[in-house]
């Protein structure tokens, strides 16, 4: 009994104490996150002409844009000829604006070198066509500081963070030049890798941000990885599985979707771990909120290595006793969203979704894109209603 109500006594206290703890402790004093991640209502309502002026002492990005920087897919016939267009409406509408593109071989013809870097040519706008890789491209180009404000276009490929096609180029220009666009800051994630040494491994200036993911994975080994999961620096678990994502709310709907995670609105800043093909059945993923550091160090007793890809690019290997360490970035990627543009009169659902202004892009996405709950009925009931 004695013992028993000992124990009793200083559970209590623990229990106190760790109460005490949390009421205590102190809210995160950092500027840049409390100016970054704010309400959703916020953020989804906020004229671009606000958020360039928000971010103009991060990028000094100018409004109206005064520069805008071009980044495609693969320049194919139908890519080559809506550059055209759409260089050809930029020249004539908005002859002030200066034009870049990265620096690659297939350049389109009046436009400017323009290359990744602290020094390089001031970008207002960042201007994509192609598909979500693109943009995720575009995004890592700028791995130094803030992204300007991202306007893409699908080139026939349906994706998450697609709002325009292609042929409505001249009415997104337009809202975004007017100042009648809103924009969407999709969260990015900051990773620094360390060695068994727990020193930075890569130059100050080797940075490193993903819009997407970052995944540790066994690669082409037939073991099972062994990794540390700390949670700021509390150790969380030894995941013994294929491997471990980190994901942003953005990429909540690409690998990590596809190996179990949840869905997460964009517009939430959070923290996404989900296991890879976990040995055990309880290894649940996890949902951590934006401030929250994740650290992942491969075992000692891991009988491999781990292959790190982020965005889908192959970055580094782990070795055992080596780690990386996963928060979320103070520079988000502003995307302008399709739905906050209802000034021009398209009120019809076109192929992609409900026209400008109707719905949130997001839950028009997981509908049409995803087939999000849609049963045997509901697809039956569309098909024989004439609707796609």
């Amino acid at each position: 009994m004695a013992i028993h109500a000992q124990r009793t006594v200083l559970c209590s206290a623990f229990r106190r104490c760790l109460h005490t703890r949390i009421r205590s402790r102190p809210s995160l004093p950092s500027p840049s996150r409390t100016n970054l991640f704010i309400a959703p209502h916020t953020l989804t309502r906020t004229r671009l002409s606000r958020a360039l002026s928000s971010v103009q002492t991060q990028n000094e990005a100018s409004y109206p844009p005064k520069s805008i920087l071009i980044v495609n897919k693969l320049r194919t016939e139908p890519v080559v000829g809506a550059i055209g267009e759409l260089l050809d409406h930029v020249r004539k509408t908005y002859p002030g604006v200066k034009v870049f593109s990265e620096d690659r071989p297939d350049i389109p013809s009046g436009t400017d070198v323009w290359r990744p870097g602290p020094h390089s040519e001031k970008i207002d706008l960042v201007v994509t066509l192609g598909g979500d890789g693109t943009i995720l491209h575009a995004a890592s180009l700028f791995s130094l500081g803030a992204v300007p404000p991202v306007l893409s276009f699908s080139m026939g490929t349906l994706g998450f963070l697609l709002p325009f096609h292609i042929d409505d180029f001249a009415k997104g220009l337009e809202a975004v030049f007017q100042g009648k666009a809103t924009i969407l800051n999709r969260m990015r994630l900051s990773c620094t890798f360390y060695d068994k040494e727990r020193k930075k491994m890569g130059s100050a200036d080797d940075e490193w941000q993903v819009m997407n993911e970052i995944a540790l994975h066994r690669g082409s080994s037939p073991h099972l990885n062994t990794i540390d999961i700390y949670v700021d620096g509390q150790h969380l678990t030894e995941a013994v599985s294929d491997g471990v994502i980190v994901s942003t709310p953005t990429g909540s709907t690409a690998y990590s979707l596809s190996a179990g995670g949840p869905i997460v609105h964009p517009s939430l800043s959070a923290v996404v771990l989900v296991p890879i093909c976990p040995r055990s059945l309880s290894f649940r993923p996890l949902v951590f909120p934006s401030s929250s550091s994740v650290t992942l160090c491969i075992g000692d007793r891991s009988r491999a290595a781990a292959g790190v890809s982020m965005d889908g690019r192959v970055s580094h290997v782990l070795n055992p006793g080596e780690s990386v360490t996963v928060q979320a970035s103070p520079y988000p990627v502003p995307c302008i969203n399709r739905s906050s543009i209802s000034d021009y009169g398209d009120e019809q659902p076109g192929d992609e979704g409900v026209g400008p202004g109707k719905e949130d892009d997001w839950v028009r996405d997981i509908n049409n894109l995803l087939q999000y709950n849609a049963t045997f009925r509901s697809k039956a009931l569309l098909r024989y209603s004439g609707k796609t």
